[in-house]
């Protein structure tokens, strides 16, 4: 039996016993000879006992169905609550009369906060442990790279370069006269020389691209003087001193470095120039080659480097310009708005 039938069924229940105190009252204050004179007796046309059981039973009827339904649109309304709060959905409360419904709301509230503090605590730890997954994994990796970079200095690139001395003492050797074989030595000796750029460039790539305890400034003035002893190209770089917050100096060294691979793999350089200065509230980096260039347009659709480039401009709220024309160089710029805190620039 549901509350509705409960409160209908009490409803007419307490009016007919109602009806049966109220006959015993008439009997009291007027007696009458016999039972049969409430049924003789007439009001408004109708036996007065019939009367008073059918307003009885009509009442109760009516105030057990306002009843019944009134507490089950309530009760209804706090299982729309519970099946709310259950799918984790927010749940939008009233403003109940009654007090018991207002205690019940209260309670439905202390739940739902439990509930949202127990789901918060979840997910910082899910976060927590994802984060530390991620840097043990991250240590891996450049613990792999430095590996690879150690193995492929120590032999690869230490044998190409053996090779290239060995390459170009033969072609000082070899006779005039011999063009056919000339040639094809000096192709030779040519593609030596590519493989090593490719090889300083795949180990740019492999080494840490954390700055650790360095600043940024540091970090690329260490990076530019390394590469004028291994690579056979005029480097000449403007680096101030910066102060700049942990997240961007990584971001633009990267950037840097991500540069200067892309030149040494493609540009054929001779020249390169890296500048890295704060002017008007901007950090500015530039890298300047007279390489080959190529079409902006078609690599930025194709080249995996460049839009990393620029997700990791993008990701520190700057902006990366790149502009290239063959045969006349490429020249690559990011502008990053910053301020140090207090609003005060170094």
């Amino acid at each position: 039996m549901n509350i509705w039938q409960r409160q209908v069924l009490t409803g007419v229940v307490t009016f007919f016993v109602f009806s049966i105190v109220l006959l015993g009252f008439t009997f009291m204050a007027f007696p009458v000879a016999s039972l049969g004179d409430l049924w003789s007796r007439k009001v408004i046309d109708l036996p007065y006992g019939f009367l008073v059981l059918t307003i009885a039973a009509t009442a109760g009827l009516v105030v057990g169905v306002s009843q019944g339904w009134y507490w089950k649109s309530r009760i209804h309304s706090i299982e729309l609550k519970l099946d709310e709060m259950a799918k984790g959905n927010e749940v939008v409360y009233e403003d109940p009369e009654l007090f018991e419904l207002k205690q019940i709301e209260n309670k439905l509230k202390l739940i739902e906060d439990k509930f949202t503090k127990q789901a918060e605590l979840s997910q910082k730890l899910a976060t927590e442990r994802a984060e530390e997954r991620e840097k043990s994994l991250q240590e891996v990796v450049v613990q792999e790279r430095n590996r690879l970079a150690r193995e492929l200095h120590d032999s690869v690139s230490q044998q190409l370069f053996a090779a290239s001395m060995m390459m170009s003492a033969i072609n000082e050797d070899q006779p005039s006269n011999d063009e056919g074989t000339g040639k094809q030595l000096k192709m030779v000796e040519k593609m030596i020389h590519q493989s090593q750029l490719e090889m300083r460039a795949l180990l740019l790539h492999l080494r840490p691209v954390a700055l650790k305890d360095k600043s940024l400034s540091e970090g690329a003035e260490e990076l530019l003087f390394e590469l004028t002893q291994k690579v056979p190209m005029e480097v000449e770089w403007i680096v101030e001193p910066l102060q700049l917050d942990k997240g961007l100096e990584d971001q633009l060294f990267r950037i840097l470095q991500e540069s200067i691979s892309n030149t040494l793999r493609h540009a054929k350089a001779t020249t390169l120039s890296v500048m890295l200065i704060e002017r008007d509230h901007k950090i500015i980096l530039r890298v300047v080659d007279d390489g080959v260039g190529f079409d902006v347009e078609e690599a930025k659709a194709s080249s995996y480097g460049l839009q990393n480039m620029q997700e990791r401009a993008f990701e520190v709220g700057g902006t990366l310009k790149l502009v290239s024309l063959k045969n006349q160089g490429t020249r690559l710029e990011v502008k990053v708005p910053y301020r140090q805190k207090g609003g005060i620039n170094g």
